[in-house]
């Protein structure tokens, strides 16, 4: 495997074809799947020469924990519909790489078993953050229940799920029939979230009805830190920095939800202009390549996500397959910010993008 693609190529030669179809669809005519993409193709780096600079360095610092890696592993379902050990072979490699992983509240395993499995591959003393993923729930009772569970697996942050008032529409999925998990997997983290309910799996359950008081209420029940995931309009990003979460993770849901909304890099410098700074953005969103981190970065973003590619390299190759994709991805950031001349992460700056050429060169004629 030498890039990211490779992997979906031969995840696509191992899987049931409904379920390539599954990872790799989005909504309606997913036009935003495709955007997500292209808006990187759009961008040009513009490096610098001569600055003298050393070895660049990946660390990053989010939310008060340490990565050694600004690429986290966003949420993604039914890790064990691609591999039999499912979220325990993703969080080894995301461990054994210093990566943050966000752990899906529609896991195929329990997250804390996916804790348990982070925490014996991280390096010596090394504690690598392990964050999870919340869709609130009608009933606030289940929402705490997964918030305690989140919360006594060791997590340390909480991503809020808020573009889903309703499922968004995959045609693919309708064509396919794929509605549910194969017999005998399920959703770990939603069984027996009240007494009396063993063996019960519950619903994950969407509706329209929630508002930014359900942001209020979740923070009074809850000590970590929340940061909402799938905020596009700069609006509302002015509004979670005055209702105190602590970080937004830009992101269309890799256009599952709402097809032709903007491509996440296209919203990123609006975003970032709206918060100002008052707490980090994240993106993710078609970041393929390190040079897509690297414009990110250099847009804003303090960190990028990805999602499909950690579900084709676990496809092609399990543990060893998201071990493999996150060193390529390691060795592409590196090699774009030394040729760059940036010692670190925080030399990517703006100035540093550009627009793709669409004139000609400096107004005159081509010959």
């Amino acid at each position: 495997m030498f890039c990211v693609k490779d992997f979906e190529a031969a995840a696509r030669e191992k899987l049931d074809p409904v379920h390539a179809d599954f990872i790799a669809g989005g909504a309606r005519d997913e036009i935003t799947v495709r955007a997500n993409e292209e808006a990187f193709a759009r961008l040009r780096l513009l490096p610098r020469v001569l600055r003298g600079r050393a070895v660049p360095g990946l660390d990053v610092t989010l939310l008060g924990g340490h990565a050694r890696l600004p690429v986290l592993l966003s949420p993604t379902a039914f890790h064990k519909l691609v591999d039999p050990e499912g979220e325990l072979a993703t969080a080894r490699a995301a461990a054994a790489a210093g990566a943050v992983m966000i752990a899906s509240m529609a896991s195929t395993v329990a997250v804390g078993e996916i804790a348990d499995a982070a925490r014996a591959a991280a390096g010596p003393g090394e504690t690598v953050p392990l964050w999870f993923q919340l869709y609130l729930q009608p009933d606030p009772e289940i929402t705490e229940a997964l918030v305690r569970r989140a919360t006594d697996a060791g997590c340390t942050a909480l991503v809020v799920t808020v573009d889903s008032p309703v499922l968004g529409a995959s045609e693919r999925n309708r064509r396919n029939g794929f509605h549910d998990l194969p017999a005998g997997l399920r959703c770990e983290n939603l069984v027996d979230l009240r007494d009396g309910e063993f063996g019960h799996v519950r619903q994950i359950a969407m509706s329209p009805e929630f508002s930014w008081e359900h942001i209020t209420w979740l923070r009074s029940v809850t000590e970590l830190p929340i940061l909402l995931k799938g905020v596009l309009h700069p609006e509302d990003a002015r509004l979670a920095v005055r209702h105190g979460v602590s970080g937004l993770l830009l992101s269309n849901h890799g256009g599952r939800q709402l097809d032709t909304v903007p491509a996440t890099l296209e919203a990123l410098p609006a975003i970032v202009a709206a918060v100002a700074g008052r707490i980090p953005v994240l993106l993710d969103g078609g970041v393929r390549r390190g040079t897509d981190a690297v414009k990110a970065l250099a847009l804003g973003a303090r960190a990028v996500g990805i999602g499909r590619p950690v579900m084709w390299a676990l496809a092609a190759d399990g543990e060893k397959g998201v071990r493999r994709l996150l060193e390529l991805l390691r060795e592409e950031i590196e090699d774009a910010l030394a040729l760059c001349g940036a010692a670190g992460l925080d030399e990517l700056t703006p100035d540093l993008v550009r627009p793709a050429w669409s004139g000609p060169l400096f107004g005159g004629a081509v010959s």
